[in-house]
């Protein structure tokens, strides 16, 4: 017997080693059937990208702008009220100027184009649009900088589907079809989110909740993630990766803590409706005020420099309720500040958040939910629970307020557990945010963000 007939002999008894080729290639083409392959080369590339376009929004206001203006305000009591007009006016004027829609920004612009338009942007006013927040922003808007982060991120998403559907063998090789670049703008947005907060999963669960008051965006979960973390790293090469607030987070709840986190999420539930409602009304009206963009924004500008000053009337120091407050989330954690304090700090907060995102400010609310909500659990914790464990309702508060302006409850529990270091509270604060959610129904900020097909389908169905 040759050598070529003992192999044959040999391999007929085993007749699986000849089947062994395809049936790799079979599993290798079930596992690969989404095209994850794709997603492995072009999410990296868009992480990268809105890292470092992050990196440097995040540098100029944080790092320059923003501290500087705010240590002119608090030295000059007087400078608030013209440098919030020349700063929102400013923006008013690039946005009326430089862009061909001044009342499409931030996300609601990321949000419109999810539903309405495929996930295509026009990028050509982008970089209009980031000095306009920046303008926002940096002189005492009370807004932060998850607006221009989601807007950015969101815009470089569509822009590199376009650059890369543009070339046939890119096109052809990576199979890019049309729903991929609603995928892109949802991954760039995760990746803005990400990069901004230092909270990769934040960004990705918020991401995916943004279009959807009652869903996720499921098909941009895997590139999400993958932009998210690299957004997060390239950031964190420049400007580090410790969370934004620091919490102290060793404290214990009891069973009776629960129940006391329900009715905090129930109150605040009901405050957020209210003022998201304000909020739909006042913008709807500004929207529609047939006067130049600029003056509306002046004006805005105008009524939110009012709220800062008056409040530092009332209560001299260094916390104030405009501008990114980063600093007056570690002010109401680390320092006492009594009830009435707290209580008279958010509602000129969201006054001054209402003037200045209503008419027209180009960024979003999340931080000033955030913080208000925070201020309103403190202040519960002091007067009506006499608790020590300050933070844990201080927690509970800010995932509850965002839970229920941004329908974003899972978003707001993992924010409150990246951004602050505060694990320990993602129970109680599971529990605020899940009663806040429910309390203030469809209430939302957001007026593009909609009901799943499925629950749209079922409403116009019900008599």
């Amino acid at each position: 017997m040759n050598a070529h007939e003992h192999k044959s002999h040999w391999s007929e008894r085993h007749p699986l080693l000849r089947r062994l080729p395809l049936l790799v290639r079979q599993d290798l083409a079930a596992v690969y059937s989404r095209d994850l392959y794709k997603w492995l080369l072009i999410a990296p590339v868009l992480g990268i990208l809105t890292g470092l376009a992050i990196t440097a929004i995040a540098y100029i206001l944080l790092n320059k702008l923003w501290p500087a203006v705010l240590g002119q305000y608090l030295h000059h009591h007087w400078m608030i009220v013209p440098g919030l007009l020349f700063g929102s006016a400013l923006a008013g004027v690039i946005m009326q100027f430089c862009t061909p829609n001044p009342d499409e920004h931030s996300t609601e612009e990321i949000i419109c184009s999810y539903h309405e338009h495929e996930g295509a942007i026009n990028v050509r006013p982008f970089f209009a649009k980031i000095a306009a927040a920046i303008a926002s922003v940096g002189f005492g808007g009370s807004a932060a900088l998850e607006g221009p982060s989601i807007y950015g991120g969101g815009a470089l998403g569509s822009w590199l589907w376009t650059r890369l559907h543009a070339v046939y063998a890119l096109r052809r090789y990576l199979r890019l079809d049309a729903r991929d670049r609603r995928i892109l703008l949802i991954c760039g947005a995760a990746a803005g989110m990400s990069a901004v907060f230092r909270a990769p999963l934040t960004g990705i669960v918020f991401a995916l909740e943004m279009p959807y008051k009652d869903d996720l965006a499921h098909e941009a979960l895997v590139p999400s993630l993958i932009a998210s973390v690299i957004s997060y790293g390239t950031l964190s090469i420049f400007l580090g990766g410790a969370p934004l607030f620091n919490f102290a987070s060793t404290a214990t709840y009891t069973g009776r803590d629960l129940g006391w986190c329900a009715l905090l999420g129930l109150l605040v539930g009901l405050v957020a409706m209210a003022f998201v409602i304000t909020f739909r009304r006042v913008r709807g009206f500004f929207v529609q005020w047939r006067i130049a963009h600029w003056k509306k924004l002046a004006l805005g500008g105008l009524l939110t420099g009012l709220c800062a000053l008056l409040f530092l009337q009332l209560y001299p120091g260094t916390l104030v309720p405009i501008g990114p407050n980063y600093e007056a989330v570690d002010a109401i954690l680390t320092t006492h500040h009594s009830t009435l304090e707290l209580l008279t700090f958010s509602v000129f907060k969201l006054a001054a958040t209402l003037f200045t995102l209503a008419s027209g400010g180009v960024s979003a609310m999340f931080v000033p939910l955030f913080l208000t909500g925070g201020a309103l659990g403190t202040a519960f914790a002091q007067s009506i629970v006499h608790s020590p464990g300050l933070e844990m309702y201080a927690a509970v508060g800010m995932a509850a307020f965002i839970a229920a302006g941004y329908k974003a409850p899972l978003a707001a529990v993992v924010f409150v557990a990246e951004a602050t270091g505060g694990h320990s509270f993602i129970v109680p604060a599971l529990i605020g945010a899940a009663v806040a959610y429910a309390v203030s129904g469809d209430a939302s900020a957001s007026g593009d963000q909609r009901l799943h097909d499925g629950a749209e389908l079922q409403a116009q169905a019900t008599p």
